[in-house]
């Protein structure tokens, strides 16, 4: 494996505070309270918070700590900050939580620093990423769970703008959850993502390339003494798995966004070296939740996409995708019907910078010459289609929509996807496909049996101790077979 060493001091960096995060986790793979062992347990649960700044009150001034800190910002964990980096003009409304603990409300204070944030933007790559996001934005602060313990390294952080002690900023793949607070106005410090995310970054939102470090799969880059390793996520083009070697031997694996299979327990960095704290992508983390094989749902999209057009050959085969994403069902379409495949100009400038031959040598671009047509998921709606039907009369008299994705999923359904049933509006048929691009609970759980981490930290759907919990009785009983 090539080794390529890299420093992020030779960027031009604001002055920052060096700043390092406890690695110590509970038996859930929460930061341990300071307080003392024979305290009674915490109760984590509480009302949800607003981020702002707070002080710690009298029973809890003596214990200050990253944990401390983390269980005083409640089960927001967007609150989390230390003490004497608060931010913002308000102090935080704390209703329930200091009490169920046992110790006095908190007092509120203003703030006493403050923290550069990226200013908004509008993007232009795509109407659907420009549209909606123009106002003004309340800076908010970088959870810890998008921290690497031990390191100045933030993974996906890049909406709480100047991170303090942050040296290099990871991109784990280009959907706006994850690249969010990015512009060309970006100068907290480089960028590291895979090659393809880094020039849809570059064309996209017109981020300085100064910014920009591109780092080749497979290959281990060592960056401010960390060893660095991008592996294939199996999510969209272009997303990869962060695996970070530490000086002292640690391993951490961020999996950002994946849909974890079998390919990856052939990865040698996986099952040669323990992953201490696994940071997994937890989207589906749901017994009711048991996805079917990719092939087996595009398969059933080619199947009835034949039926569909036998009976009416003047039908619009329409697939909803994201601004990257579900490229798979549309190219075995075009492939299985010889067909080309048409879609608007910025998304056809996205899809040529794959530099994919099987894809590059299939786009149009008029929606005249092919019946197989990509637009945005948020597109498809009966009165949407029949409003878009219209623009390529006669020639189409009907549209075949499909709407792939994880949430089309249906437990009655299961497996069996001939019992899918379409949505019908005259000529419109939409059906939903439970085709995801990230990792289905059974998937989830072979993943977490085959690397067996000492502890594991859910990156979605955290916001609230309900789901955190059962997530960790998951993980535990994963971990005990």
């Amino acid at each position: 494996m090539a080794l390529l060493e890299i420093s992020s001091r030779s960027f031009p960096l604001p002055p920052m505070e060096s700043e390092t995060l406890a690695l110590d986790l509970d038996e859930n793979g929460f930061p341990i309270d300071s307080l003392s062992s024979e305290e009674e347990p915490v109760d984590r649960d509480s009302e949800k918070v607003e981020e702002r700044g707070l002080v710690i009150p009298s029973a809890a001034q003596n214990t200050g700590s990253f944990a401390l800190d983390f269980y005083a910002g409640g089960t927001d964990w967007s609150c989390l900050i230390s003490k004497d980096k608060c931010s913002g003009n308000k102090g935080l409304v704390q209703k329930n939580l200091f009490q169920a603990w046992g110790i006095e409300k908190p007092s509120l204070i203003p703030p006493r620093s403050s923290i550069s944030f990226s200013p908004p933007r509008k993007r232009h790559c795509l109407k659907r990423i420009a549209d909606d996001r123009s106002g003004p934005e309340r800076p908010r602060i970088c959870p810890f769970y998008k921290k690497i313990p031990g390191t100045s390294f933030a993974v996906d952080a890049f909406r709480y703008g100047l991170i303090q002690g942050c040296s290099a900023y990871f991109l784990t793949h280009f959907h706006y959850d994850h690249y969010g607070g990015l512009s060309k106005r970006w100068s907290h410090g480089p960028i590291y993502c895979s090659p393809l995310t880094a020039r849809l970054v570059k064309m996209c939102l017109s981020v300085n390339p100064l910014f920009i470090c591109p780092l080749e799969l497979d290959t281990e880059h060592v960056i401010d003494g960390v060893k660095v390793t991008l592996l294939e996520a199996n999510h969209c083009p272009g997303a990869a798995l962060v695996h970070f070697r530490l000086k002292d031997g640690r391993c951490y694996l961020h999996t950002g966004d994946f849909r974890a299979c079998k390919m990856m327990q052939s990865y040698s960095l996986l099952t040669s070296q323990r992953i201490n704290v696994l940071y997994l992508d937890t989207t589906y983390c749901n017994p009711k939740y048991r996805f079917p094989p990719k092939e087996d749902v595009v398969s059933f999209v080619v199947r009835t996409t034949r039926k569909y057009l036998e009976k009416q050959p003047k039908t619009l085969v329409v697939v909803g995708s994201y601004s990257i994403g579900k490229e798979h069902v549309y190219i075995t379409i075009s492939q299985a019907l010889g067909v080309q495949i048409y879609t608007d100009p910025s998304r056809r400038r996205i899809l040529q910078s794959f530099g994919w031959p099987e894809l590059c040598g299939q786009l149009c671009s008029s929606g005249q010459t092919s019946p197989l047509h990509v637009l945005p998921l948020s597109v498809l709606r009966p009165e949407s289609l029949k409003e878009y039907l219209k623009k390529y009369s006669p020639q189409f008299t009907a549209v075949l929509a499909f709407r792939p994705t994880g949430w089309t999923y249906s437990e009655a359904t299961g497996n069996h996807l001939d019992l899918i049933k379409p949505t019908s509006k005259g000529n419109i048929t939409i059906y939903g496909v439970p085709y995801s691009e990230h990792s289905s609970y059974e998937e989830l759980r072979e993943f977490v049996k085959f690397l067996r981490p000492e502890k594991i930290i859910p990156t979605v759907n955290v916001g609230n101790a309900a789901n955190r919990n059962k997530m960790q009785s998951y993980f535990q009983e994963w971990l005990k077979t």
